[in-house]
């Protein structure tokens, strides 16, 4: 009988390319057969997905649409955004799956723990920016200049930029986790990230403007929660380095010891 899902290999399996590509080809018809029926309901919703989504936009702005497609197309791009996000955990998974056999079974354990930590906190990313940074980004952007421009706002250019906005918040949120699962592989260190503080806030200012908004209000509102969640991740590095030492001299002696 054939395999309906793809079968995992074990960490050092061998495989031939062939088995790998089929491997990969497997897992993608499985993430795409989970973005169909994700797709399917959120297209049936999709009034309430653009509804919460114009949420934060002032009351005394409307969204038009200039084509005669522009509605039912802006309809479907919110729909398949949605549909991502639901079918995210099934399309991590696979992620995972596939590259499960490249890392150690003793490490498998941690980079899980990290995922579904990561989930929560993108969650609270998106809450973020959903009702801190958005309503003030809008506020600003949709009056700037309001006495010198008829401003309307289109609605395909509106979604999209709602949607990066948030999903670069979510990312942004997911910093403690990188943090520490680079600190739990021994990568990087607490010392080495305090030592490297003034780096790491430029390279935080960089993310936050790479994010689409250009009002100083939005930026700051971006920035300050970004530093603030490094510096939370290198006080729980520290705390943690204590508890792995342990673990990590265990690990030192079994690769020492002879085989």
């Amino acid at each position: 009988m054939p395999r309906l899902l793809p079968r995992r290999l074990q960490h050092g399996e061998e495989a031939t390319l062939v088995e790998h590509l089929d491997e990969l080809r497997s897992r993608l018809i499985v993430g795409l057969l989970a973005i169909v029926p994700a797709f399917a309901l959120t297209f049936a919703f999709h009034e309430r997905i653009m509804a919460w989504l114009t949420g934060p936009l002032p009351d005394d702005k409307r969204l038009v649409t200039l084509g005669v497609t522009e509605p039912f197309t802006t309809s479907v791009k919110v729909s398949l955004i949605a549909a991502l996000a639901i079918a995210l955990p099934v399309l991590l998974w696979q992620v995972w799956a596939f590259l499960a056999p490249a890392v150690e079974r003793r490490n498998e354990r941690i980079v899980l723990g990290l995922v579904v930590s990561g989930t929560a906190l993108f969650v609270c990313g998106v809450a973020f920016m959903y009702y801190v940074v958005l309503p003030q980004a809008l506020g600003f952007l949709t009056s700037y200049d309001a006495e010198l421009y008829d401003i309307q706002i289109r609605a395909s250019y509106y979604y999209t930029f709602v949607a990066l906005l948030l999903l670069g918040g979510g990312l942004a949120f997911l910093l403690p986790i990188v943090v520490l699962g680079l600190v739990r592989l021994r990568i990087v260190s607490s010392d080495l990230l305090r030592r490297n503080r003034r780096i790491a806030f430029v390279l935080l200012l960089v993310f936050a403007a790479l994010l689409p908004t250009v009002d100083p209000v939005s930026l700051a509102f971006e920035v300050v929660p970004l530093v603030l969640l490094f510096e939370l991740s290198i006080w729980i590095a520290v705390l943690m380095e204590r508890r792995w030492r342990s673990a990590w001299e265990d690990d030192d002696l079994l690769e020492a010891s002879p085989p």
